[in-house]
């Protein structure tokens, strides 16, 4: 009896797949790079690494990957994968791998995750950011995803912080990702985000928290769960900036006490996040 599902993460910077059993525990992953072209290529192979070394059919198979999307085409638009742009992917892993296959953006994707096995567990209302390549989110409202007209929802990286700033891959000024996605701290300081000056790194963390301060308020949250590279990468010292911004600026009464932690699940929340959209699709019957 098949008792794992296939999980695959396609990010800006890498690609990732890997088995995660019925208890969300990783069983065997790999990951490659993310090539600046040919993308689909190299993920093929990774995924046929890891399918072949699975101790067992798995039931399902579950791929976070950066927005936005088209779910009535069936395509993917990634910002930072630009070989990707309306992609059919979700057919394209379904056919490569004879599994029932879904497709979301990986921020939600994570959000999940942290609500089966990370540092969301039993809570019902939560907001999960992953800052990465680029800035995404998951929203989750009295235990169910909030998914929008299109499956769109929790974009967070293109709410507006800076008024009029810098221009944003999504052709916006101002938004999130402008200013704290690896690639636009990479841009500014032209180094690699861990290299990033304590300065940058305390400003990623208040115009994070400006942001979620602001998303607390529409959506009734008094708990964000924070991962990505660049967030874990930049630790505590992000962590306290963001924290302070927002017991600044959170100050409803409903919204006082917003706390912002990182992901339970640390680098393994992509990846668990991802098994835990086919187990959700699984139970419903979709897969």
């Amino acid at each position: 009896m098949s008792d794992c599902y296939l999980a695959i993460d396609v990010g800006g910077t890498k690609l990732g797949a890997a088995i995660v059993d019925v208890g969300g525990e990783v069983v065997l992953r790999d990951r490659v790079a993310t090539p600046p072209r040919d993308v689909w290529p190299a993920l093929a192979r990774l995924v046929r690494r890891v399918l072949a070394a699975a101790p067992s059919r798995p039931l399902g198979c579950g791929v976070g990957c950066g927005g936005p999307m088209n779910p009535d085409a069936g395509t993917v638009a990634p910002l930072h994968i630009p070989s990707l742009r309306d992609f059919p992917l979700g057919a394209q892993v379904e056919e490569l791998t004879h599994l029932p296959t879904v497709v979301d953006n990986n921020a939600k994707a994570v959000a999940l995750g942290e609500a089966w096995r990370g540092a969301a567990v039993g809570v019902r209302d939560f907001a999960a950011v992953v800052i990465g390549a680029g800035v995404g989110g998951g929203i989750m409202v009295g235990g169910r995803m909030l998914e929008g007209r299109l499956g769109n929802a929790g974009h967070v990286g293109h709410m507006v912080v800076e008024p009029e700033g810098r221009r944003c891959e999504c052709g916006g000024l101002g938004c999130l990702e402008a200013y704290c996605s690896g690639s636009a701290i990479e841009a500014e300081t032209g180094r690699p985000p861990q290299r990033a000056p304590q300065a940058i790194v305390e400003r990623t963390g208040l115009l994070v928290g400006r942001a979620l301060a602001g998303l607390g308020a529409v959506c009734d949250l008094k708990l964000a769960v924070v991962g990505g590279s660049v967030a874990l990468g930049f630790g505590e010292p992000f962590f306290a900036s963001c924290q302070s911004e927002l017991d600044q600026r959170a100050r409803l009464s409903f919204t006082s006490g917003f706390r912002v932690v990182p992901v339970g699940l640390g680098q393994m929340a992509s990846l668990v996040g991802a098994a835990a959209l086919a187990r959700r699709a699984h139970a419903n019957g979709r897969a």
